[in-house]
């Protein structure tokens, strides 16, 4: 591993994450515990889990994030804006956005950055940060540079590779091609499809910045060298 990294650091890497639709309370009750426990960046859950995730974790260091036009992006961008602005309310500190990924695909940038900027712009008047999510395996590499261009100009704090419920996840490649892209000023984060220590490690050299992973549990006690124990989004596909 060229990036030497301590157990804490590894942790504080991780949005530990839970958006199966059927997550119960005990579920995110789980999630939460372990996210204070190894001392993850933040848990990432639906919006109607916010509220809870924010009460369970008052107090600590471990944020709140929360997915916006999730999963498919094509929300409208009112709706989109109104969402953000109801989960930051409830407790959401971070919101990770789903840009619309036809719009872009058909050439119509000045329409999704707007759709993006909305987003950002209701995100930072509530004291939150915002991810843009472009959902990369269903773009070309021109399409992604584009997306991610587009979401640096619209004040994004972070460019996301995947929601995790798309054909395919984060990969190193696209990764470096963001990171050459938006430079070092804007974050990124990796995302679906991180289940390892392996993983996380070469996503970081590449130049993500933060990871969304449901197998946060798994990666920390693989640091250790120890047996993975079972978490609550495990055995989720995110």
């Amino acid at each position: 591993m060229s990036v030497a990294l301590t157990e804490s650091q590894i942790a504080r890497l991780i949005d530990h994450t839970l958006l199966k639709p059927e997550a119960s309370r005990d579920d995110i009750q789980k999630l939460c515990d372990e996210a204070l426990d190894y001392g993850f960046a933040s848990v990432c859950v639906n919006p109607w889990n916010v509220s809870q995730a924010a009460e369970l974790l008052r107090d600590s260091e471990v944020l709140v994030g929360t997915v916006v036009g999730f999963p498919l992006g094509a929300t409208l961008p009112m709706v989109k804006v109104l969402e953000a602005s109801e989960a930051i309310k409830a407790g959401a500190q971070e919101i990770d956005m789903v840009i619309n990924i036809g719009a872009l695909k058909s050439g119509q940038d000045a329409l999704a950055q707007a759709d993006i900027r909305g987003v950002v712009e209701e995100s930072h008047r509530g004291g939150a940060l915002c991810k843009v999510i472009l959902e990369t395996a269903l773009l070309t590499n021109e399409e992604k540079v584009r997306g991610s261009l587009l979401a640096k100009k619209a004040g994004a704090d972070f460019v996301k590779t995947s929601t995790g419920f798309g054909p395919g996840g984060a990969t190193v490649e696209d990764v470096r091609l963001i990171r050459e892209t938006v430079g070092s000023g804007t974050g990124i984060k990796a995302a679906g499809g991180v289940r390892t220590l392996s993983d996380l490690q070469k996503m970081v050299e590449a130049g993500a910045t933060r990871l969304g992973s449901s197998s946060g549990v798994k990666i920390v006690q693989e640091f250790r060298g120890a047996t993975p124990a079972s978490s609550a989004g495990a055995s989720g596909k995110y």
